[in-house]
């Protein structure tokens, strides 16, 4: 089974993608984390288990969903992680969320895709955005060799660098950058409640037709990026930044 963690669509692009070659299950984790349900599911494949990288680590809500979960079936499991550039030294975190729910670790899976996180960068141009989803669909085929005959993904040494951005970084960036405070709608919201609907972690409610942000964020962006009429902002430095949904993978 292929399990996903997407906020803008990278991640379930490459989850489809899977799906459809290997011919698997695909179940987006969303609807279990929003209504705090313990998903019991079962697989006879191995695991696939498909997300964003936050600041050099899979989502933490991401990674309690995991550990949540009563997981039948395979004890095999992959990891797919989307990213801008670089995932550091995530595959280590990875592997010891493995060993500590006893399930056997297969490796983990760079997927450079689209940058979405524009509460701190910009996105790709449209033509980029397209030749990097061509060049993810040819990094994802190289990984469906491996995981076809459940065999482990070949795994890059990880630099120093890399690994202080998965510990040090990563502890510093949840506690003071993962923050909400920073979000507000410009007057050209239109009251469609749309954000409300997708934030998995249940933090805008609708005041007065206006949307307010809680204390409760991971940063996913779904709110920013699938605002129909670009109508929020995080702070200045969303700004003048093109906004990025990816599209549905299409066979």
């Amino acid at each position: 089974m292929i399990v996903t963690f997407s906020g803008t669509g990278n991640s379930r692009y490459c989850g489809q993608f899977l799906a459809d070659k290997l011919d698997d299950e695909l179940l987006d984790c969303f609807h279990y984390i929003k209504h705090g349900i313990q998903a019991e599911l079962i697989s006879g494949k191995p695991w696939i288990f498909v997300a964003p990288t936050y600041a050099w680590q899979l989502p933490h809500v991401f990674m309690d969903f995991i550990r949540s979960s009563w997981l039948q079936g395979s004890r095999d499991v992959y990891f797919v992680m989307t990213c801008g550039s670089d995932i550091g030294g995530a595959a280590a975190y990875n592997e010891q969320l493995c060993q500590e729910l006893q399930l056997n670790y297969k490796g983990t899976l760079k997927v450079a895709m689209p940058e979405n996180y524009i509460a701190l960068f910009d996105v790709p141009s449209e033509e980029k955005c397209e030749k990097m989803l061509t060049e993810a669909q040819q990094t994802l085929s190289e990984a469906v060799v491996y995981m076809s005959k459940n065999e482990a993904l070949p795994q890059k040494k990880v630099s120093p660098l890399g690994k202080v951005c998965s510990s040090l970084v990563n502890k510093g960036f949840n506690q003071y950058y993962i923050k909400a405070d920073k979000f507000y709608a410009t007057a050209k919201c239109i009251g469609c409640g749309k954000c409300a609907e997708l934030c998995v972690l249940n933090n805008i409610s609708l005041k007065d037709g206006l949307p307010q942000w809680g204390k409760h964020c991971t940063h996913c962006m779904a709110c920013i990026c699938h605002c129909p009429v670009e109508a929020i902002e995080y702070g200045n430095v969303s700004r003048g930044k093109r906004r990025y949904r990816c599209p549905e993978y299409k066979k």
